[in-house]
């Protein structure tokens, strides 16, 4: 292996393994981040298998798979309104086993059949750009695609361009592209900043990547073995996991080394949390200047991750005058506290929808039901083991026992989707009727 080969393939390898974990670490529940993920992880493995085993059938594969995650990435972008979403994620699934079987099946020329998955899924894309953000994402990735694709061309076909690695770091520059457009779409739909913490995570990982990289280059060099190499590899992504994952990796070490002390583990949890939080959350000041749509768009989010402190800590809404006014006089308004405030102001709303009189479960109960037991207790009625009753008093395992027997999954979703839209259109309300400015900016968009 030339000491050329090497000078790329690693710090390639470093990059693309530290990206696929940035995104991950953001939040791994959100399909857009974790299918983009799994892009750029595939090809930062499909780089390693290129570095020990030139042109090999598995180098090939790998490196087609991320158009197959690229277009699934695409797809969680579309509108979540849109009736036909469902369908089309079932169908990304069907067609990317379909499609990975033929890549796997083909020879080199044929594994450009990958690519299908990805033109259908920018087409999609495409046709409702009109609601994705930011507007210029679609054209971003399309353009993206177009070099990635030209790219995996120059790669399979008999095209010679020089040095094939040229072609593969090419190819993980799109790659990377990828993972900076959907941690910026994540970060507008959210209402988080992403400069501060970006910039943090890649200034950790280019040094990482000097300091585990370089030894790497000259250990591999020196030995001039393939299970060296691998080892090699291995030992540069579990240190660019280190740097992707940090924070996730600090409380894992918590709950490890810290599991006889609660107390100081769930202390040191509340500090890791807001050290993650703090370069996320968007300045005071841009909250005034919140859209009516996107304001509604983050009381949504705000109420699924209600039981989740960590991500109500980076939520807009913490910086609300309903919130303020709850810590008028409050000595100490840390970031912990304002999304405590930020949970009350949220159980104060959905209590609101409560109809007067005793628990029931007719239909103008609906919208209470599905937030207050599910949301707010956090009770969930369709788990595979039976739901613990301790501690809960009689409404709440009434109304468990309700929902388990008489409504379906999808319907207490519904309910829930609606009965979130009820609650974010009263806050816009409040704050429109309460403050002047944002009743200006109400007014003008």
């Amino acid at each position: 292996m030339t000491a050329r080969v090497l000078a790329l393939a690693v710090p390639v390898f470093a990059l693309s393994w530290w990206a696929a974990c940035y995104l991950i670490g953001r939040d791994p529940a959100r399909g857009a981040l974790a299918r983009a993920a799994a892009a750029v992880t595939a090809y930062a493995i499909g780089v390693a298998a290129w570095a020990v085993w030139p042109d090999s059938r598995l180098a090939q594969i790998l490196l087609c798979v991320p158009a197959l995650f690229w277009a699934g990435a695409a797809v969680a972008l579309l509108p979540r309104n849109l009736p036909e979403r469902r369908q089309i994620d079932v169908g990304w699934l069907v067609l990317s086993a379909f499609f990975l079987a033929m890549v796997v099946a083909l020879p080199s020329a044929g594994r450009l059949v990958a690519l299908a998955p990805l033109v259908g899924g920018l087409v999609l894309i495409w046709r409702f750009r009109d609601q994705v953000q930011p507007h210029m994402l679609p054209a971003a990735l399309a353009v993206v695609a177009g070099l990635y694709a030209l790219g995996l061309v120059v790669l399979l076909l008999p095209i010679d361009l020089g040095s094939p690695m040229l072609v593969i770091a090419a190819i993980g520059v799109d790659l990377m592209m990828l993972a900076f457009l959907m941690a910026v779409a994540d970060a507008l739909d959210v209402g988080e900043r992403l400069r501060p913490d970006l910039i943090r995570s890649i200034t950790a990982a280019v040094v990482a990547t000097v300091a585990v990289g370089l030894p790497a280059i000259f250990t591999i060099r020196a030995a001039d073995s393939a299970v060296v190499t691998l080892l090699q590899f291995v030992l540069v992504g579990l240190v660019m996991t280190g740097v992707g994952l940090s924070g996730r990796l600090r409380r894992l070490l918590d709950r490890l080394g810290l599991r006889g002390d609660d107390r100081l583990r769930q202390d040191r949890g509340a500090l890791l949390l807001l050290a993650e939080a703090l370069p996320r959350h968007r300045q005071r000041h841009r909250l005034i200047a919140t859209r009516q749509e996107d304001f509604l768009r983050f009381t949504r989010q705000a109420l699924d991750n209600y039981r989740h402190l960590g991500r109500l800590m980076r939520s807009p809404l913490t910086d609300l005058p309903a919130v303020d006014k709850r810590l008028a006089g409050a000595t100490v308004e840390q970031a912990p506290v304002r999304a405590l405030e930020l949970r009350a102001v949220l159980a104060e709303s959905i209590d609101r929808l409560r109809p007067a009189g005793a628990f029931a479960t007719s239909d103008e109960w609906r919208h209470y039901n599905a937030l207050h037991f599910c949301v707010v207790l956090g009770l969930n009625p369709y788990g595979r083991r039976r739901p613990k009753t301790d501690g809960l008093d009689r409404e709440a395992r009434q109304a468990l026992d309700w929902m388990r027997r008489y409504v379906p999954r999808r319907t207490l979703r519904r309910w829930q989707a609606e009965g979130a839209s009820i609650v974010a259109r009263r806050l816009w309300d409040e704050l429109t009727n309460a403050d002047p400015r944002w009743l200006t900016r109400a007014r003008a968009s």
